[in-house]
């Protein structure tokens, strides 16, 4: 029983008639009949009977015709699905990011997406590069803008440099600092600290150890939104990417200095080819926004 005789075999029996099925089908009479004949030959059966007024279906025919017409129609949704997902007009994109991507970037880009891929659904998780490629690894995200070195190395991940941020000083706005400071400028401040596993944390922490001090916590534990809103309040201090000073007008912003804190962001995946195309088409574009460097 093959898929062709069963299209042929419904056809047949919605219009009663072989010349009208095979031209609905688009095939000649003889070679529609002749696949009714391998299809009847195949079940050990007649499917039609003919009647003065035609053609009817035999008690057999009658049988498969509701099992037919499901399997044609399956196939023919089938094959629309995939044309549709080959095409980027339905699928999924699971996307992780840091706290400061999400708010500093992912945002315009994943406007742009939205507007040519309308039906690509966009899931979207926040948290810490080590937690994002742990995610990674287990195969729980498609693509991940992360923190690079990766605190776990695996030669499952590619990662693509995208660009190196600058990190800064956030200050209550009525504290204000110098516009420019040094690491050894943080030794007497009270700092808002991120919670354990956030790559801010470890910067900030393993630069005052090299010059010679540990850093003094106000308050610790918080995510980005959280570590800026205490800030705010007045809490203490937060060393914090540059990018996320955009939209926190009621900040005031410091430069580190002597030396200067940076960070490289990555954009990271499993191999490409194993990557779905919706996935494939928003790293294409997330590269391209983001200036990925060679």
């Amino acid at each position: 029983m093959q898929l062709q005789q069963l299209t042929y075999f419904v056809a047949v029996a919605e219009a009663r008639h072989f010349t009208r099925a095979a031209d609905v089908a688009g095939v000649s009479q003889p070679t529609l009949s002749k696949q009714i004949r391998s299809l009847e030959n195949s079940l050990g059966t007649p499917l039609f009977v003919r009647t003065r007024s035609g053609i009817d279906l035999t008690p057999a025919g009658e049988a498969l015709l509701p099992h037919a017409r499901r399997i044609v129609i399956d196939v023919a949704n089938a094959e629309r699905s995939v044309h549709e997902v080959a095409n980027l007009r339905r699928g999924r994109v699971r996307l992780g990011a840091t706290p400061s991507v999400i708010d500093g970037l992912l945002p315009d880009v994943l406007r742009e997406f939205r507007r040519d891929y309308p039906e690509i659904e966009l899931e979207i998780h926040e948290a810490g590069s080590r937690v994002l490629t742990d995610q990674l690894l287990a195969g729980r995200l498609d693509i991940a803008v992360l923190i690079v070195p990766l605190a776990i190395r695996s030669p499952d991940i590619e990662t693509h440099l995208v660009f190196r941020e600058r990190l800064v000083l956030a200050s209550p706005a009525d504290d204000p600092r110098p516009e420019h400071i040094s690491v050894a400028d943080l030794c007497d401040l009270p700092l808002v600290m991120f919670r354990e596993g956030y790559d801010l944390r470890d910067v900030t922490v393993r630069a005052c150890a090299r010059e010679g001090f540990e850093p003094r916590f106000a308050v610790e534990g918080g995510e980005m939104g959280a570590v800026l809103r205490f800030v705010e309040a007045g809490l203490g201090h937060a060393v914090v990417p540059e990018i996320v000073m955009s939209s926190r007008g009621e900040l005031h912003r410091s430069w580190i200095e002597n030396p200067p804190l940076t960070r490289e962001v990555a954009v990271a995946h499993r191999d490409v080819e194993s990557l779905p195309l919706a996935a494939r088409a928003f790293r294409e574009l997330l590269l391209d926004s983001l200036g990925a460097e060679e």
